[in-house]
């Protein structure tokens, strides 16, 4: 996988004050990855120091009044470059910066005021489709023994489960809000481990309830609420789909959105808001775009076919009729199951980072499927997605 990375960031003094601003996080990611380290302003050839500049509109102006932008835009212009020659999927960037902010940067008025928008460099690398993020999000989701990475796992899907180095183990019926009464379907199991895949601090769910055994959605997320109070924040959700004919193949998927068609929502009532500040929560990257363009880096690299798409949640417990897949097929889905939507939602509201994962065990509306069709199909697939799981962790 190829990646670009704000010098800056890798220790390389070259900030307007003649300083650098390492990151151990990113200088780790780095390593798992082909990087080329970039600097718009030295490459538009601004000295080290120099000025400070803000971005004031389309203009970068520095803090005694000159204007740099075409230094700044001869600067991107060239990274740019470098980015679509080395075929990067991902740019890692300085935060806040004219050049390398994503998403804020500074107002202009060098009063450290942020206001919505991106860097020059950065706008540049949008418009060529590459996944931009920040120091802050690849910090946020490094892995630590304060901060494991959650796995959970659905149908057929819980052999990953042997893969920790486990250090402790719960029952799901000592989690807050998990219903005593459940018990586990075939392909599904009710025991937390907690250790480590590879060196990599984890907390694996193998197995999950549904709302179509007649639990409620508050129940159904409560393993992510439990997470969350371990310290996760990443989550992936892993689950068993049928494939939309046309739109998607059987075999691995990396979701994209998703569409919720089953009727619940975990953050409907007070009773409900269990740690959640509010609940109109923004829903505008409900899977993380970075996790899924490691996701995508990994599977290439390892050679592993994978396909991209869009969920759509569904009730169930019956399969889908063909008709249901036909306005599926409209709709741009690409996947359909009957978990994963709810904890989703649990999990932004959470402020966690998701990353989702998918086995298509059959295309939906087509012949005869079962429960066991769908574990038979998932062990089948076993080694590869294993395999998609641990490049993940590694990366991260």
């Amino acid at each position: 996988m190829k990646a670009v990375v704000s010098a800056c960031l890798l220790g390389e003094p070259c900030r307007y004050d003649g300083r650098s601003k390492p990151s151990t996080a990113v200088r780790e990611l780095m390593k798992g990855l082909q990087a080329q380290a970039v600097c718009p302003e030295c490459a538009g050839g601004l000295p080290v120091p120099r000025c400070p500049a803000e971005r004031v509109g389309d203009r970068v102006i520095t803090a005694n009044g000159a204007d740099v932008t075409r230094e700044y835009l001869a600067g991107a212009t060239a990274c740019v470059e470098l980015a679509r020659a080395n075929n990067a999927t991902l740019a890692v960037l300085k935060a806040k910066s004219p050049a390398c902010g994503v998403g804020l940067v500074y107002d202009g008025t060098h009063s450290r005021r942020l206001v919505s928008g991106n860097g020059i460099f950065a706008e540049l690398l949008e418009r060529e489709g590459i996944c931009m993020v920040t120091e802050e999000t690849v910090e946020s989701c490094k892995p630590s023994v304060e901060h494991p990475i959650a796995i959970v796992l659905g149908t057929g899907l819980g052999h990953l489960r042997s893969l920790v180095h486990a250090v402790r183990r719960i029952d799901y019926h000592d989690i807050d809000d998990f219903p005593e009464s459940a018990r586990p379907i075939p392909g599904h199991d009710f025991e937390v481990t907690i250790g480590t895949v590879d060196g990599v601090p984890v907390v694996v769910y193998p197995g999950r309830i549904h709302l179509y055994q007649g639990y409620t959605a508050s129940e159904v997320t409560a393993l992510v609420r439990h997470a969350h109070r371990l310290g996760c924040r990443v989550i992936v959700f892993a689950c068993a789909t049928g494939a939309i004919p046309g739109n998607a193949h059987t075999g691995l998927g990396i979701i994209t959105d998703h569409i919720n068609l089953t009727g619940a929502n975990p953050l409907v009532g007070d009773d409900n808001l269990r740690g959640v500040e509010t609940p109109f929560v923004s829903m505008a990257e409900a899977y993380s775009r970075y996790l899924r363009t490691l996701a995508r880096g990994v599977a290439d690299d390892l050679g592993i076919a994978v396909e991209e798409g869009v969920y759509a949640g569904v009730l169930g417990p019956s399969f889908e009729t063909p008709a249901e897949v036909r306005m599926l097929a409209g709709m741009g889905v690409s996947y359909v199951g009957m978990s994963t939507v709810c904890e989703v939602i649990e999990a932004q509201a959470l402020g966690m980072n998701v990353l989702g994962l998918t086995l298509a065990a059959n295309y939906a509306g087509e012949g005869q499927v079962s429960h066991q069709s769908v574990v038979e199909e998932a062990s089948r697939h076993a080694s590869d997605f294993e395999s998609l799981v641990r490049g993940v962790l590694r990366l991260l």
